[in-house]
């Protein structure tokens, strides 16, 4: 059955193509089967936002379809995004975890399924599954270290084309198995910009720089690496 916004709803975690391939939705057939007991299934349409930086944790969230942003804004209203959500990752899990208010706001970027579960049957549900307890916790120390990685990425990158490379390297890497060369980029100039720390004109100025360069080609919102060794060289130097 479709849903208002052309959605095709999974009704079983069972029998989800991504359970296999996601970190937490990896469990066993009995953990799995308790999760759904206790988790609610909403679709959700691009532009609706799931929770609030600051807000107190009222469970988490998981991306069965469609894909969210994740923002982080300052006092002066400057934004950056913190990370581009896809299909079978958890949101709001540190925070459900340690009481502690949700770090960012999430925003969906197209119409999407969502599987909420309520912090307390959460808690629970990890106090009984030792290996759901365990992906967590695998889980968090890979968000440390993506965490830490785009810190470095902000802070040591000397320029502006360096941070927008590295970017679409991890893109490719993510799109292709690791050595694509086409990107489907989906955001604008202005979201890209609030990823790598800059302003909508400087990302213009880079891909430009990039196409001079003869290291991309960009046609409409595709982007064709031609010369990864140059790319991977700019991000190393």
């Amino acid at each position: 059955m479709r849903t208002p916004y052309g959605l095709q709803i999974l009704d079983s975690c069972l029998t989800c193509e991504l359970r296999e391939k996601r970190l937490f939705c990896n469990l066993s057939p009995v953990a799995v089967k308790e999760l759904e007991a206790i988790r609610s299934t909403a679709s959700y349409p691009a532009g609706a936002v799931l929770y609030v930086e600051g807000q107190n944790p009222r469970g988490v969230f998981i991306l069965c379809q469609g894909r969210a942003k994740l923002t982080a804004s300052s006092a002066e209203g400057k934004t950056l995004i913190l990370k581009i959500v896809e299909p079978g990752e958890v949101l709001g899990l540190s925070s459900t975890v340690s009481g502690k208010p949700y770090e960012a706001t999430v925003e969906l970027l197209e119409p999407t399924q969502v599987n909420f579960i309520r912090r307390d049957e959460f808690l629970n549900f990890l106090r009984k599954h030792g290996d759901a307890a365990l992906r967590v916790a695998q889980q968090l120390s890979q968000n440390y270290h993506t965490a830490y990685q785009e810190i470095r990425t902000l802070g040591l990158s000397q320029s502006a084309s360096e941070k927008l490379a590295r970017l679409l390297l991890e893109w490719a890497s993510s799109e292709n198995s690791g050595r694509g060369h086409k990107v489907k980029v989906t955001l604008t100039h202005e979201e890209i910009a609030q990823m790598i720390g800059t302003s909508r004109e400087t990302v213009t100025r880079a891909f430009a720089d990039l196409k001079k360069r003869k290291f991309i080609d960009v046609r409409g919102a595709t982007v064709t690496i031609r010369d990864r060794s140059a790319l991977e060289s700019l991000v190393g130097a």
